[in-house]
C-alpha cells in the first residue's frame, strides 16, 4: 500500500478544523496500523499545524510561499520526499484556507500525470457551522462568501466539523458530520475515502480570477515567531493570554493560531474570530518558564500595516527579553488560473 499512497486533500475555509480533523484521522489510521504523513499549506512561513502535526508525532511536509494551485511543483515534491522518506500509506494534504478552484488546479493533474505514484480519493470540503451561518448572513463580508462557497460547490464530499459544539448544524442533503475532538464520524469518513467508490474532483468551476484576487486581498496574514527570556518566569497563559486579547480586541480576527513550546510544557490557543472563546489544546495549568518559543499565525480582514502595528506594540510591552524574532504581514499575490500554471 505504502509504494502507491492514498492522497487525500482536505479544504475548507479558515478555521473550518482542517487540521484538528486530519489528525483525528491519522490517529484513527494508526489504530488499523497505517501510517500517515501530511502536507501543510501556506500563503507564509513557520506554521503553527506543521509544528503540532510533528507534535502529536507524525511526519509533515510544508509548501509556503503560495498554495498548491501556484506551488503545485512544491506538492509534488514534499509529497515524494514524504513517499521516500517515510513510506506513509495516507498522506493528508491540506491546502491554504482561502483558496479555491482545487478541483481544477490540483485534482486534474494529480488524477493525470501523478495517478502511477498516489491514489488520490474524493476532495473533502470541511464547514464550520458557526461560519456557516454567519456567512448566510446579509451582512456578511462579501469577499470571504465568494471563497466559502466556491470551496463548497467544488467539494466531492462535506464535512459539517465540530458536531459536538454545534447540534443545529445546517442540514445540506449528503453532507457528514463530524467531531475531531470526540472521535465521531471520523472512522466512518475515513472508511469512506479509502473505500475508492466516489468521484473525484467531479466538480470544476468557472471562476471569475479577478473577483478571487479581491477576496484574497481582503485578508492581511502575518506569521511571528520568537524566542521570549521572561524574568522571573511566567507560565504560557500568562504569556499569550495578552496577546490573544489584544488582537481581538484591535482586529476582527478570522483565524489566528499561537504555540508556546517551553520547559513546562506545550500550548496551543486558537481563535475564529475576535468574539469566541480560545480553543486551547496543550498544558494550560503548566509551571512557570523563562524561555518560551513563540509561533503565531493570524489571518486577519483588513490591511496588513494595522495588523502587524497590533502585535508590534504587544511586542514593546512583553515582560521579557524578545530575542531570534522573525514577522511576515502581507496581502497574498493574486491567485493564478489554471491556464497560467506552469
Amino acid at each position: 500500500m505504502s509504494q502507491r499512497p492514498h492522497l487525500v486533500v482536505v479544504g475548507g475555509f479558515l478555521g473550518a478544523g482542517k487540521t484538528t480533523l486530519i489528525l483525528a484521522a491519522a490517529r484513527e489510521l494508526a489504530k488499523r496500523g497505517l501510517k500517515s504523513a501530511l502536507i501543510l499549506n501556506d500563503q507564509g512561513d513557520s506554521l503553527v499545524d506543521t509544528q503540532l502535526a510533528r507534535h502529536n508525532g507524525f511526519d509533515a511536509g510544508e509548501v509556503t510561499g503560495g498554495c498548491f494551485c501556484c506551488q503545485f511543483s512544491d506538492l509534488i515534491d514534499s509529497a515524494q520526499r514524504l513517499r521516500r522518506d517515510h513510506a506513509p500509506d495516507v498522506i493528508f494534504a491540506e491546502p491554504v484556507g482561502s483558496c479555491t478552484d482545487i478541483a481544477a488546479t490540483v485534482l486534474a493533474p494529480l488524477r493525470g500525470a501523478y495517478s502511477n505514484l498516489f491514489r488520490l480519493v474524493p476532495f473533502t470540503v470541511c464547514v464550520d457551522p458557526a461560519r456557516a451561518r454567519e456567512i448566510a448572513r446579509a451582512d456578511c463580508n462579501p469577499h470571504f462568501e465568494f471563497l466559502f462557497r466556491n470551496q463548497l460547490a467544488e467539494a466531492d464530499l462535506v464535512c459539517y466539523t465540530k458536531s459536538d459544539l454545534h447540534a443545529d448544524a445546517p442540514v445540506l442533503p449528503g453532507a457528514r458530520y463530524v467531531s475531531a475532538r470526540t472521535g465521531s464520524g471520523v472512522a466512518a469518513w475515513v472508511d469512506e475515502l479509502l473505500a475508492g467508490q466516489s468521484a473525484v474532483g467531479g466538480h470544476r468551476l468557472d471562476i471569475d480570477y479577478d473577483e478571487y484576487a479581491r477576496a484574497e486581498a481582503a485578508l492581511a496574514w502575518l506569521n511571528f515567531s520568537a524566542v521570549i527570556e521572561c524574568d522571573p518566569p511566567i507560565t504560557a497563559a500568562m504569556l499569550l493570554g495578552p496577546l490573544l486579547d489584544r488582537i481581538a480586541s484591535e482586529v476582527e480576527i478570522v483565524h489566528l493560531k499561537a504555540t508556546d513550546q517551553n520547559d513546562a510544557g506545550f500550548l496551543k490557543a486558537a481563535l475564529c474570530s475576535s468574539h469566541a472563546e480560545p480553543q486551547i489544546e496543550g498544558w494550560l495549568d503548566s509551571s512557570p518558564a523563562r524561555r518560551h518559543e513563540i509561533l503565531l499565525n493570524l489571518r486577519a480582514a483588513g490591511e496588513p500595516g494595522p495588523v502587524r502595528a497590533v502585535v508590534e506594540q504587544w511586542i514593546a510591552e512583553v515582560s521579557g527579553e524578545v530575542r531570534e524574532q522573525r514577522m511576515s504581514c502581507f496581502t497574498p499575490s493574486p491567485p493564478r488560473g489554471p491556464a497560467n500554471l506552469q
